[in-house]
């Protein structure tokens, strides 16, 4: 039996990437191997579900400054601390001039999005590996 959070389909949703052939020989350039701390960790059973639920609370506090065109990552940040994020831990910035882009650092639970004109999109993740904390690693080795 699957884990489903509640009010989450019984039927599972159609994937929405295409399976793609392996390489019959690895890369040379060891890009993935070398870069691997930089992809964030999947929630998943009970956190999943609380990740669900965070991404709905954050779309749902940001859609009324979207739809009125408010693109100020202050407003943004405001927004999302009224959720009950500490200060702290949000951080929000300007990504042209109709975008906002935003993390929230509530690890082990880490809510990262943007918003436009278009849409207000969120994700959230479990952190990276070998890195506290929700914000993306840099360097490499």
């Amino acid at each position: 039996m699957d884990f489903r959070c509640p009010g989450e389909s019984a039927t599972p949703a159609a994937p929405t990437t295409a399976v793609t052939s392996v390489p019959a020989a690895p890369p040379t350039d060891h890009y993935a191997e070398n870069h691997g701390f930089m992809v964030p960790f999947p929630l998943h059973g009970e956190r999943r579900c609380e990740g669900l639920a965070a991404v709905g609370r954050v779309q749902r506090a940001l859609e009324p400054l979207r739809e009125r065109g408010d693109f100020d990552p202050e407003s943004t940040r405001s927004a999302l601390t009224g959720l009950g994020y500490a200060v702290g831990k949000v951080r929000s910035y300007q990504d042209g001039p109709t975008g906002v882009g935003f993390l929230i650092d509530a690890f082990p639970l880490c809510v990262e999005g943007t918003m436009d004109r278009k849409s207000t999109q969120a994700d959230a993740f479990g952190g990276y590996p070998d890195h506290p904390g929700c914000d993306r690693p840099s360097g490499g080795h």
